[in-house]
């Protein structure tokens, strides 16, 4: 008896002994080089919860802020499960945005996206992605298709919000951005089909992270349901199509020419940050008199300009619009609170003092945006601020609200272009901002 009880003591002591050498590894992880300051949390969950607290949407996450504060503006920590460096310093994410290519997306993301798909591949593969991609979104489809389109369907809902007496800007535009992306894809859908697509996309992830577990309840658990389900509608339009001889959308057309069994082999993208930042945008504007007058004069000119009262918008007409680009810029600058760089890095990566060890994923936030040594007055909103030859800007090192590198956003300018049209057909109505 006491033989087992010894036995068992040791037995137990060898747990005790291994389970707090595991904790300290969680905490203190080797690199080949100087690790940033920080903490990794809690074993496996790390510093996830408070990572998630809630937070103003125009002001990087209390979870930043504080950490900056105590370690600098780089630091390394552990979220969902993921040993990640966020970094608020401008040099060092435009150097890991131009020298790694594979996205810092977490499993749940990964799982969304499916495994074969090609944006998380290859440099290769992704590069194609983004060459057929661009065909669809790139200036010249916006010029000749998508002004016409994305104008038809903001009048329509802005009519019908105004016989409603209300409209919800972020579900608007959500419902703008899926019927205007849907029928360059898919072609002529059945009403029933595009709105169980459109229902389908509301279980979509808002952003990058999320937890990983795909059990009943769980955001992840009804993503993959939604995923599956629009998968099946897809295949089943793509298969009907080539029955009945129909026309596909241009981008399944350019699918098709590039691959055999597109449908299967598509992946699911998304652009869900723009509904939401154009939420925003109309906030920013509503909350500053002397930018809702003079974008109503800009607006009010170019309708006083049409021959025809209820002619649609021109690409002359997008491009006219000089005041709200720079509205559009300066919200974007504000509203980039969120990462836009964000990578997995494929080898060890040395930065100033500092190593980024492989497979860490790498978060780079904007900072640069609130910088008082490039931009006065930072936290103001000041549309005049940007100049005529800055307006076409997409990307600078001290501009990157749709990201850096080679992972730089493909629709981009087709989200500018959709907050331009918005813009121009809420000034065609009075209106009271109400947030809730």
């Amino acid at each position: 008896m006491v033989e087992v009880y010894e036995l068992l003591t040791v037995v137990v002591s060898l747990i005790v002994v291994k389970l707090f050498h595991w904790i300290y590894q969680w905490r203190n992880p080797t690199s080949n080089g100087k690790l940033p300051p920080g903490s990794m949390g809690y074993p496996i969950i790390g510093e996830t919860f408070e990572f998630m607290k809630p937070h103003d949407v125009l002001q990087f996450p209390t979870f930043v802020k504080e950490r900056v504060l105590r370690y600098g503006p780089v630091f390394r920590t552990s979220l969902f499960g993921a040993k990640a460096i966020i970094s608020m310093d401008l040099e060092m994410n435009v150097e890991i945005a131009k020298a790694n290519h594979v996205p810092g997306v977490t499993k749940s993301i990964a799982r969304l996206f499916g495994k074969n798909n090609l944006f998380i591949q290859s440099k290769q593969s992704h590069k194609h992605v983004r060459n057929l991609t661009f065909q669809l979104l790139g200036p010249q489809c916006l010029k000749l298709r998508m002004v016409e389109e994305v104008d038809l369907l903001a009048r329509t809902y802005m009519e019908e919000g105004a016989r409603n007496g209300c409209l919800d800007v972020k579900e608007t535009s959500s419902k703008i951005l899926i019927e205007c992306l849907a029928k360059k894809v898919m072609g002529e859908m059945e009403p029933e089909a595009a709105k169980e697509l459109a229902l389908c996309w509301r279980y979509f992830p808002r952003d990058w992270f999320q937890f990983s577990w795909n059990v009943p309840g769980a955001g992840v658990y009804r993503m993959m349901k939604a995923r599956k389900r629009m998968m099946k509608l897809i295949k089943e339009m793509v298969l009907k199509k080539r029955a009945s001889g129909e026309e596909f959308g241009e981008f399944f057309k350019i699918i098709f020419g590039e691959m055999e069994g597109g449908a299967e082999k598509m992946s699911l993208t998304k652009q869900h940050q723009s509904p939401g930042i154009l939420a925003a945008t109309v906030k920013l504007i509503s909350d500053h008199p002397k930018v809702v007058e003079e974008l109503n004069k800009e607006h009010e000119g170019i309708v006083r300009g049409k021959t025809e009262k209820e002619a649609g918008l021109t690409w002359e007409d997008y491009k006219s619009m000089t005041f709200t680009h720079k509205v559009i810029n300066e919200s974007l600058r504000i509203t980039s609170t969120a990462p836009t760089v964000l990578r997995i890095t494929d080898h060890d990566f040395q930065v100033g003092d500092y190593t980024i060890p492989a497979g860490w994923i790498f978060m780079g936030y904007p900072n640069v945006h609130f910088s008082p040594k490039k931009y006065d007055d930072p936290l103001v909103f000041n549309p005049w601020r940007w100049k005529r030859e800055d307006l076409s800007s997409i990307l600078s090192k001290t501009y990157i609200p749709f990201g850096a590198g080679s992972r730089l956003c493909v629709g981009a300018e087709f989200a500018k272009l959709q907050m331009a049209i918005f813009i121009h057909h809420m000034f065609r109505y009075r209106f009271i901002f109400i947030t809730y």
